[in-house]
């Protein structure tokens, strides 16, 4: 793994799953806030030096919602901590997941993010996002920052949605 730690408020169902579904598709904006307390329930304590990092989101996809659900509710967690956010990394394609089998997904995942500026070796990096399924855009992520020099890289996300 090219994690070492990982935390999950839960599965995509029941109440988590609506809150989700809201915030992303139905334009519940505010649904952040709900997402980003429930992560920072889960979530450990972390050392100072952690720099949360979202994971980017496809830009068709934040036009079309009018926010980048991920960085608005990494900040949010983040300020909870009194941690950093940077967008280290940075998309370099535009394939959506969603609908995709486990071998289309690792696939598809793993060219997926660039790093957008040099990483600090002291660091905890902390990669978050809203669902995972089969953990390749969060491996993804992760390699790439571990590539860049990142030493410590824990992932933390909202739900874990299992493979149909």
């Amino acid at each position: 793994m090219p994690y070492q730690k990982a935390w999950c408020v839960g599965e995509r169902s029941g109440v988590l799953r609506e809150i989700i579904d809201c915030y992303k598709f139905e334009n519940a904006k505010a649904g952040y806030k709900t997402l980003a307390t429930l992560l920072d329930e889960c979530v450990d304590d972390l050392p100072p030096q952690t720099i949360v990092v979202p994971i980017p989101t496809i830009p068709s996809h934040v036009r079309a919602r009018g926010y980048d659900h991920a960085l608005l509710m990494a900040r949010c967690f983040a300020q909870k901590r009194s941690l950093a956010v940077q967008k280290v990394l940075v998309r370099t394609t535009s394939t959506t997941q969603r609908g995709s089998s486990r071998q289309q997904r690792q696939v598809q995942a793993e060219a997926a993010f660039a790093l957008s500026h040099p990483l600090r070796s002291d660091a905890v990096y902390l990669i978050v996002d809203d669902i995972t399924t089969t953990g390749a855009t969060l491996r993804s992520a992760a390699n790439v920052l571990r590539q860049a020099g990142a030493r410590q890289i824990w992932v933390a996300v909202i739900a874990k949605q299992p493979l149909d």
